[in-house]
């Protein structure tokens, strides 16, 4: 595995190390990204990507994002928006939706600025090397899926479910294959929305990113109404789309 992608699963179990009382939520989102980040390099291991030097990159600058969030959070300071409310959240939820609050935060906020940190205006401008970045970006898709029947699992084993709960497990299962696979779509479109304004000026692109902020801060405050969170997804969707400026 790479030492790029290796140093920052170290990083993420010091921060579960050092995770302190009474924030069971966040060890749960962090443990679970922090697995899915050794599958990442496992995959870019087996040759999964096209260019596995830029997904070591892209992996380290998008995990970035969110130990920034955590930092300022355990700091007390004031994360983006969607992580403010994703951290917010109370105690009480089950672990799958602390998860998916993460989720949807990192995916929809983050990810879009982490593609562009790893793609610089030059290849944006190229269609082959775009459409390669593209092609790697989805192929995050089927590593993702893969792990969600274990995620579920992991959680499960460490919180009581409803029946209810346990009686829908198959169809959420195949609700999260849907939402992450639609969400990445999205991502694509805004971090498009996001380079075009980049090219206009710093002025726009701060204007831009605002907007995103206030769409996946949003959809998490969605994610927190009551009721069925993956049945509502399943008709709503998970992603994020930026309108035209």
């Amino acid at each position: 595995m790479s030492s790029a992608i290796t140093a920052v699963a170290a990083t993420m179990q010091e921060r579960l190390d050092a995770m302190p009382p009474g924030r069971a939520a966040q060890r749960d989102f962090l443990g679970t990204y922090r697995r899915t980040t050794l599958a990442v390099g496992e995959a870019v291991d087996r040759g999964v990507f096209e260019d596995p030097a830029w997904v070591d990159e892209w992996d380290v600058a998008f995990a970035g994002f969110y130990l920034a969030a955590l930092d300022a959070d355990l700091a007390g300071g004031a994360p983006p928006r969607p992580w403010r409310l994703a951290f917010g959240a109370r105690e009480s939820l089950p672990s799958l939706i602390h998860v998916l609050l993460g989720v949807n935060a990192h995916v929809n906020y983050d990810l879009p600025q982490a593609l562009l940190a790893v793609i610089p205006d030059e290849g944006f401008a190229d269609p082959a090397s775009l459409d390669l970045r593209r092609r790697d970006h989805e192929r995050i898709d089927g590593i993702l899926s893969a792990r969600v029947a274990s995620e579920d699992g992991e959680l499960a084993a460490r919180s009581a479910r409803r029946l209810l709960d346990r009686a829908l497990t198959p169809l959420n299962r195949r609700a999260s294959r849907r939402f992450l696979r639609e969400s990445r779509q999205k991502v694509w479109h805004n971090a498009i929305e996001l380079q075009r304004a980049r090219l206009a000026g710093p002025d726009a692109y701060t204007a831009r990113l605002a907007e995103l902020e206030v769409l996946a801060a949003a959809k998490i405050a969605d994610l927190l109404a009551p009721g069925q969170v993956l049945l509502r997804l399943s008709v709503a969707g998970f992603g994020v789309t930026l309108p035209p400026p």
